[in-house]
């Protein structure tokens, strides 16, 4: 499959610590030129919550950008979206049995030993990471580093999208190092979180991924 060259994360936790909001935050990213979105909310899925979700589904359908849910396929299920599971979910192949064929699956491996045992799942790309050291996951796994990132792409003509601190500056390392998409959280979101500043930093990040 063709994949984005840039996968904005709109984590919840992040986005609020900016007074940030989600709905904002997407359209805005969507206007940069986003093609795929992810919705990470790591609490618990409120009424609000998931309308929040269901308000972004909605902008991508009418702009043709892949959504996608982290973690709770039951909400992906819901939302018609694409779902991204994590080592401690549920298994790709029985995600698949929910979701049908269709719907964009992603999984995240944090070591060459999991990315290699998640070659046999029904998933449309893989995640590594993370690459650098991050401030926006709680008990974060080990930095996996470049090397890691080369070693993995050897092994997998799938997608593969790196995470992980990844920085406007490291952007085009890691792009060297085989990955084919990068997934940002906190580089995404300006300090002044406007419609205009998130939309012109998604900007930044499409042309950094076109050099």
């Amino acid at each position: 499959m063709s994949f984005p060259r840039v996968y904005p994360i709109l984590d919840t936790q992040s986005l609020a610590a900016r007074s940030c909001e989600a709905v904002t935050a997407a359209a805005a990213w969507i206007e940069g030129g986003a093609r795929i979105l992810q919705f990470r909310h790591k609490g618990t899925w409120t009424r609000t919550v998931f309308e929040q979700a269901e308000q972004i589904a909605a902008l991508c359908r009418a702009d043709g950008v892949s959504f996608v849910i982290n973690d709770r396929a039951d909400m992906a299920r819901l939302l018609d979206a694409g779902l991204h599971l994590g080592q401690e979910d549920l298994m790709p192949q029985d995600a698949r049995r929910l979701l049908g064929g269709a719907p964009t699956l992603g999984y995240s491996t944090h070591n060459l030993r999991q990315f290699q045992a998640a070659a046999s799942e029904p998933v449309d790309y893989l995640a590594i990471g993370p690459v650098f050291a991050t401030a926006t996951k709680q008990n974060p796994d080990p930095v996996v580093g470049l090397d890691e990132i080369r070693r993995c792409r050897a092994l997998s003509a799938r997608p593969l999208v790196a995470i992980g601190g990844i920085t406007r500056d490291s952007a085009s390392a890691v792009f060297a190092a085989g990955a084919d998409s990068l997934a940002v959280i906190g580089g995404l979101l300006p300090e002044t979180c406007t419609r205009v500043n998130l939309r012109r930093r998604m900007e930044e990040w499409l042309q950094l991924a076109q050099n």
